[in-house]
């Protein structure tokens, strides 16, 4: 299908007129495609100064990693080269080159003191943590309840760790629920859902610890759900006042299961700030129609809603899996259309935000240059406090320090997405994630530029 931002800009522009209250002026620009105002010098993302923090070791590392990451055949084959190199260098020798490059540019570590000192390091720069635990299942790949209780006793260790030290400052942590209750299962709540609604209430009594009944549900599958809200219940009880929990989103056949559970979740826990947010994947057709239930579900239900707002990493999956199953394609007809859709649905949350700084929190969580640049001139459009936290900024570690240490100077609350672990651990968890984010990788381009120059004149300096 063809797509047009004319198009796109129209429709925009319809819905922000049903829906806002917002200045006109910030509707029209945004229609139009353009930030409110001129864009500050600060914003252009344009200065290899930023890289002046890292030592020479890093920005060759740096290059090096991304240069490898730039081949879509080699991100692609990354587990049978792997494979390969294990064999033919041995377990020992292979370890410690990973955790010389890729592992040093993206994990935090492998323990608390490792850890600890990547994260002060970070803290010194204006950066804040979002751990991830890196563990996740997919269909097929359930391992039994003993499994999950160990998989929260790990999500437990990063909410202790997360706010016990001096680096953590309102600190956040990822949580993937398909660590802690079967994809199985969550697939078919999905199912069962779309025909026959739960509230939110019947999965607050079983995270209380109320046998009740799921319709639809074996009395097997209820058990194991139970099961699964309690353990999502206790992480949530060791956070609140203390780590915000980010939900994370992740495929359309279990998504509304997820966001079920998340959302029973905030009405608990969520009464008094945000301590536990859900993930919207702007790369969807749905997304802004599930965004604007959930707004209206906590005002209805009296709770804050946090949204991790991103623009998706499942595109690709999710069109080969509709395609087989003779569905709709629920992924954006281009790129284009999923940027309008970012952008509009950030319009629409920082709106809420500047009416209502208590009822809503946002992390802006993109590597996008132009989506950073609108979020951050919204905020001073609207008025609305840097310092309040409301409004923060999420980018991963080891990538898109230019736009994360440009934030952090001009007072941005920003995170990095830092995941932790030994290398066999956090490998596996690494190589999905860079599989799932190859647009990202694509456009590294521009880093790759930075960082080469920052070396240059490194370089330059020493032969002087």
């Amino acid at each position: 299908m063809t797509c047009t931002r004319m198009c796109s800009s129209r429709l925009y522009l319809l819905s922000t007129r049903l829906m806002s209250t917002a200045a006109p002026r910030i509707v029209q620009a945004a229609a139009a495609g353009k930030p409110p105002n001129l864009l500050a010098a600060s914003f252009t993302f344009e200065d290899p100064s930023a890289f002046r923090v890292k030592s020479l070791r890093e920005l060759c590392r740096a290059l090096l990693v991304f240069r490898f990451c730039s081949f879509p055949v080699l991100v692609n084959n990354c587990n049978k080269l792997m494979s390969a190199a294990r064999s033919i260098l041995g377990r020992r020798v292979f370890s410690s080159l990973m955790r010389s490059t890729v592992y040093a540019q993206f994990v935090a570590g492998e323990n608390e003191k490792e850890i600890s000192e990547s994260m002060e390091k970070m803290s010194t720069l204006g950066l804040r943590p979002m751990l991830a635990v890196p563990i996740e299942e997919d269909l097929g790949e359930s391992t039994g309840e003993k499994r999950y209780d160990e998989n929260m006793d790990a999500m437990l260790e990063c909410v202790r760790m997360s706010h016990s030290n001096a680096w953590s400052k309102d600190p956040m942590m990822q949580l993937k629920v398909t660590a802690l209750l079967s994809p199985e299962l969550c697939v078919k709540l999905t199912k069962v859902i779309s025909k026959q609604a739960y509230e939110l209430d019947l999965l607050v009594r079983a995270m209380d610890g109320e046998e009740v009944k799921f319709p639809s549900l074996e009395e097997s599958e209820a058990a194991h759900f139970r099961c699964s809200l309690r353990r999502l219940n206790r992480i949530a009880e060791a956070s609140v006042n203390k780590v915000r929990v980010l939900v994370d989103a992740e495929y359309t056949y279990m998504n509304p299961a997820l966001s079920l559970v998340s959302m029973a979740m905030m009405k608990k826990f969520n009464k008094d700030g945000a301590w536990i947010w859900y993930t919207f994947q702007c790369y969807l057709k749905e997304t802004r129609t599930l965004l604007l239930e959930a707004i209206s579900r906590s005002r209805e239900g009296g709770f804050c809603l946090g949204v991790k707002l991103v623009r998706g990493a499942y595109m690709d999956k999710e069109r080969k899996l509709a395609a087989k199953e003779g569905r709709p394609d629920p992924v954006q007809d281009c790129w284009e259309d999923t940027n309008d859709n970012y952008n509009s649905l950030l319009e629409v949350l920082l709106r809420h935000i500047a009416e209502d700084p208590q009822g809503y929190r946002i992390i802006v969580a993109t590597h996008n240059e132009e989506s950073v640049r609108r979020a951050a001139e919204w905020v001073e459009e609207l008025g609305i406090d840097k310092a309040s936290g409301s409004v923060c900024f999420g980018q991963l570690l080891g990538m898109c320090d230019h736009v994360s240490l440009t934030l952090a100077k001009e007072g941005y609350a920003v995170y990095k997405s830092v995941p932790y672990g030994s290398v066999d651990d956090t490998l596996p968890y690494l190589v999905r994630r860079a599989q799932e984010n190859q647009t990202v990788l694509k456009g590294i381009r521009k880093e790759r530029d930075l960082l080469r120059k920052e070396l240059h004149r490194r370089l330059m300096l020493r032969g002087r």
